[in-house]
This record gives C-alpha cells, structure tokens and sequence, in this order.
C-alpha cells in the first residue's frame, strides 16, 4: 500500500519536471555545491510528496523556496552537530575512540535528538542535555543555568515528553 495518494504523486511530479532545475540552481546559488545542491534538491520534494500538501499549490516557486529553507537549514543545523562531535572525539584519548560503526551510530541517535527538541525553548533544551548527555544533577543544571531546581525538573520533562511521543 502506498503512502501518497496518485493524485498527489502526479501533482508532486509535475511540479518536479516544471521546477527541479530551477530549484537545484537556487540551491547551488546558495550551497556553491552541485552535488549537495541536487541531494537537497531531492530532500524538498521528497519533504513535498510526503507532506501531502502538493495539491492547491498557487505558487509553486515561492512553496518550493519555503520548504526547501526548511531542508537547507537542517542541512546546516546537522553539519554543525557534525562538526562539534567531531571536534568532541578528536579531542578523546585514542584508548577511548569509538568504532566507526558506533561514531556512525552515535552521530544518528545525535541528529535524532537534535529534531526531536527543535522548536523547544533553549533553557529546556540545555536542561535535558546536561541531565542526560552529562550526567548532571538537578541541582548542577540548576546552579548552571541560574533557575530553581522545580524548574529544571519541569524543563526535563517538557522535553523528555517530546522524546516519548515522537516515538
């Protein structure tokens, strides 16, 4: 069974062959890559098919340009994760370096997480992180973050609850 109705799977094809080119070259203007062009080039119309949205589109460039910001930015958001946990491991001793499977792994769950708090306010998100990355307790984040204890807990559930129903 599929998960896009034909008629919206047409509609999202016409739009394809009518704006794929000028859409990739909008992208490569702003990515200076073909190559990362084309793949997000993809990404907005795979974003398209799914969403399911395809069928009043009225201006289809300006729709187009919308998602595909959407894609770039977490295109951006998820070099910059890679960067810092690159940065993270080139500074671990080389006793304590994951295998290539599990840094794989590891930078995945990261992306996840990463999508899963987007949109959360940035003091909950820290909460979370320093309570379940580093280890800290209530009291640590508290005194790190200048708020009460009763709100770290509060923050840590706010995010925690969108953890477990993403899932």
């Amino acid at each position: 069974m599929s998960l896009v109705h034909p008629a919206l799977a047409h509609t999202v094809d016409g739009l394809f062959r009518a704006h794929n080119a000028w859409l990739t070259g909008w992208l490569r203007r702003k990515l200076g890559c073909p190559h990362s062009a084309a793949d997000l080039a993809q990404d907005t119309f795979i974003k398209v098919l799914v969403s399911r949205s395809a069928q009043q589109i009225e201006e289809p460039r300006a729709f187009l340009t919308t998602v595909a910001r959407r894609v770039l930015c977490n295109y951006y958001r998820r070099q910059d994760l890679e960067r810092a946990y690159y940065q993270t491991l080139a500074e671990l001793p080389e006793g304590v370096m994951p295998s290539e499977e599990e840094k794989a792994i590891i930078l995945e769950t990261l992306v996840e997480l990463d999508q899963l708090l987007d949109g959360l306010p940035v003091p909950v998100r820290r909460a979370f992180l320093m309570s379940q990355v580093d280890g800290l307790s209530h009291g640590d984040i508290a005194s790190a973050l200048g708020i009460c204890i009763a709100t770290v807990k509060r923050h840590i559930n706010k995010a925690a609850l969108r953890c477990y129903f993403a899932l």
